[in-house]
């Protein structure tokens, strides 16, 4: 028989964990700043290439990795090119959002 300490522990772990996974999907836009878990994000290196021929143009890939990063689908391991490439289309659509909006401003300041 289990103390009611140690299930209390064990709930709140799994309600942490369970917390958790709702993060996971929101957090896969553009450059990470933070692992649902917790944990920074460093950026790291693949030592080894992806493929094993010569057609690989990008032997040493990049990621955006979690520090405390376990294959266990609740830490991060992100593609440095995705993240910044969400990361400049966002950026974008920013930009041409306010273009459009100096140039309504420019309409309404230039009316005679």
């Amino acid at each position: 028989m289990t103390h009611s300490y140690q299930e209390m522990k064990d709930m709140k772990k799994l309600k942490q964990h369970y917390d958790m996974l709702g993060f996971v999907p929101n957090a896969q836009y553009g450059i990470l700043t933070r692992c649902p878990c917790g944990g920074e994000i460093k950026q790291d290196v693949s030592l080894d290439p992806k493929y094993l021929s010569y057609f690989d143009t990008l032997p040493r890939r990049r990621y955006f990795t979690c520090k405390k990063f376990e294959d266990n689908d609740m830490h991060f391991r992100h593609p440095w090119t995705f993240g910044v490439e969400k990361e400049v289309k966002s950026l974008r659509r920013q930009v041409d959002n306010m273009a459009e909006e100096i140039a309504k401003l420019k309409s309404l300041i230039t009316r005679p």
